[in-house]
């Protein structure tokens, strides 16, 4: 490939049983089928859910032979991998989601046979009032106490209950135990894994009861994975004024991903370099996008793709759009806060940092 252009990638949807109609009413996403839609999986390399490029000169290509057969124009340089590493979605949290965790990079690859785990954080898109997220194990609680709770499914005896306000976010480290909803709208970034444990006695997918022997299981395993020592909060991010109207907002960011979201106001328009691949997903109103020399317009809820080599990219305002990435720590994150006068500790507590 001479020449790299953003690319449109297909959107894989899933039908959970806490999904409602939120992501295609309310935000305005095209496309969907009738009835709930729980997530919608904008950039996916997750088996079974691999998502193809809509058009151009790649039109058909999966985002696992792209990032195979052209890793450093797609990932950046020195990047090696078998598939995309970063994965990301809207999550309609119209009821609330079954109290789960995802195993961290360890007990995927020594319980469950899987390359990595599942790492993961929550931008909140909007939240109705009283909005709730469980995270992390309450201080003092034992393994053994958190497993009677669990199968009891009396989760607030053992869990932190958190406050949720729109526009703020929170890291969720593989393995801790945790919840949101109902009343959530949530663009969600993690590890490419599809991996995880819950304590409920009904089945995700459609609400239906399971077996005792099988609830079991589940929890056992569950147990096995859960740490109890995470305790993440949510925070609102780390505001970088980049231009007249124009500010960057570092969401949360890690080893695994980082996110953040960038506003302006019309008057200039949101220029963006970047040294490995974007996913952009448009959070605002419609907004034309300009990379290399690619034009398009990118409407409410929707995303592309952003490759490596094409170094930058513009979007004209008004904009509000989200950037996630497999981030270079030093690059990426600490050195342009560290520039506009953060600290250490302000900089670690977006993540694990």
């Amino acid at each position: 490939m001479a020449d790299w252009q953003p690319l449109r990638l297909t959107v894989r949807f899933r039908r959970l049983v806490f999904g409602g109609r939120v992501i295609a009413d309310r935000l305005g996403k095209p496309g969907l089928p009738d009835g709930p839609v729980a997530e919608t999986w904008e950039v996916s390399d997750v088996d079974g859910y691999v998502a193809e490029v809509r058009g151009g000169p790649l039109r058909g290509m999966s985002l696992r032979q792209l990032v195979t057969a052209h890793p450093e124009e797609v990932m950046g340089p020195r990047w090696r991998g078998d598939r995309f590493p970063v994965l990301a979605k809207f999550i309609d949290a119209s009821g609330m989601l079954p109290v789960h965790l995802h195993a961290d990079d360890d007990d995927a690859r020594r319980l469950e046979g899987e390359p990595n785990g599942k790492t993961e954080a929550w931008h909140v898109l909007d939240a109705a009032p009283g909005a709730t997220a469980l995270c992390g194990v309450r201080r003092g609680v034992a393994r053994d106490r958190l497993r009677q709770a669990l199968a009891d499914q009396d989760f607030d005896a053992v869990l932190r209950r958190l406050p949720v306000r729109a526009g703020e976010t929170i890291y969720v480290p593989g393995g801790t135990v945790h919840s949101f909803g109902p009343g959530m709208l949530v663009y969600e970034i993690q590890q490419t894994s599809d991996i995880g444990q819950h304590a409920m006695r009904w089945d995700m997918e459609d609400g239906s009861p399971i077996t005792d022997e099988q609830r079991h299981a589940n929890l056992d395993l569950l147990m096995a994975e859960a740490k109890l020592e995470p305790r993440p909060d949510f925070g609102p991010g780390l505001k970088v004024e980049v231009a007249d109207g124009v500010e960057r907002v570092f969401l949360c960011a890690g080893p695994y991903f980082a996110l953040e979201r960038w506003r302006a106001g019309g008057f200039a328009p949101l220029r963006h370099r970047f040294g490995t691949a974007q996913i952009l997903s448009n959070a605002g109103a419609p907004v034309g996008v300009t990379a290399g020399d690619w034009s398009g317009r990118l409407d409410r809820a929707e995303t592309l793709l952003l490759p490596a080599a094409l170094g930058q990219v513009e979007v004209a305002g008004p904009a509000d759009v989200l950037f996630g990435y497999l981030p270079d720590l030093d690059r990426d994150v600490r050195r342009p806060l560290a520039a506009a006068g953060y600290g250490p500790q302000a900089i670690a507590a977006l993540g694990a940092v």
